[in-house]
């Protein structure tokens, strides 16, 4: 058996997808989730979360480009936020305060650190981003053991695509640099890149694919909710991925591959002891 980490990102973003989440945490169809914490959601399904304590892991889903962080003061547009990281980044005083202020919201109602960070729309790895993170986590969490794992926004070798090489190419391997010389555990890659398209079928023949090729301590990725919610630009694609992942062909696909959804703790400091 390999030990892959499902981690299922945007809890909070709306309800039907905090309940999706935690339905499939109950089922142990997944072993992470990724929080928003400035969604007005937050407080009240980080109490939700609270039976689920020690069975998954609870991350912080950092956020610069939803309209939770517009907001907040400090969003943009994901095509103003790419464009600011190829500029050159954004003032590391102002980002790092950001990164701090989500962290406190974190905290303030999960009662612990997160167990690993990564991004809405992987921002945690632009440029003027990763640096304020990983200087914030040393800073706050430096010296406890174990720290918070990161998520590396990149495809392993034969689950590249276009998508994901761009994801890549917004700064996976500056991060892993940055993480390595704090003494930060990374994720072994990141896949269940695709375009939201809903089709329940090809979403299926993906998902085969992802965990046969998926290697040892890496991170699917996936964005399901109980139903699709007005306003929400992926609620189709939700829907869908919560259907299959609930479902015994989702099971079955686990056994094919003899894949074990595994907490990231765990299976990450096996691969790095």
């Amino acid at each position: 058996m390999k030990n892959i980490i499902i981690c299922a990102d945007d809890f909070a973003v709306n309800q039907s997808a905090s309940l999706g989440i935690i339905h499939l945490a109950r089922l142990g169809r997944i072993s992470a989730t990724s929080a928003m914490v400035l969604s007005p959601r937050w407080p009240q399904d980080a109490a939700l979360l609270q039976p689920l304590r020690g069975q998954i892991d609870v991350g912080l889903h950092l956020d610069w480009t939803s309209d939770f962080a517009i907001t907040a003061g400090h969003g943009v547009s994901l095509g103003a936020a790419m464009r600011h990281a190829v500029l050159g980044g954004l003032d590391p005083v102002q980002a790092r305060r950001v990164v701090a202020r989500q962290l406190d919201l974190f905290e303030a109602h999960w009662h612990a650190a997160p167990d690993y960070v990564d991004g809405h729309q992987h921002v945690q790895q632009f440029a003027g981003i990763r640096q304020a993170l990983v200087d914030e986590l040393t800073q706050r969490y430096g010296r406890q053991a174990p720290k918070p794992y990161l998520r590396i926004s990149r495809a392993p070798a034969g689950l590249a695509d276009l998508k994901s090489r761009v994801i890549a190419w917004m700064g996976a391997n500056a991060l892993e640099n940055i993480a390595v010389h704090a003494g930060f555990v990374r994720a072994r890659g990141l896949f269940g890149v695709y375009n939201f398209g809903v089709d329940p079928a090809r979403y299926a023949t993906l998902m085969r694919r992802w965990l046969a090729r998926g290697p040892e301590g890496a991170i699917l990725m996936c964005h399901p909710a109980q139903a699709a919610e007005p306003g929400d630009e992926i609620g189709l694609a939700r829907a869908q991925e919560f259907a299959y992942l609930a479902s015994p062909a989702f099971a079955a696909a686990l056994a094919a591959a003899q894949v074990q959804v595994a907490r990231g703790g765990a299976c990450l400091s096996a691969l790095t002891g």
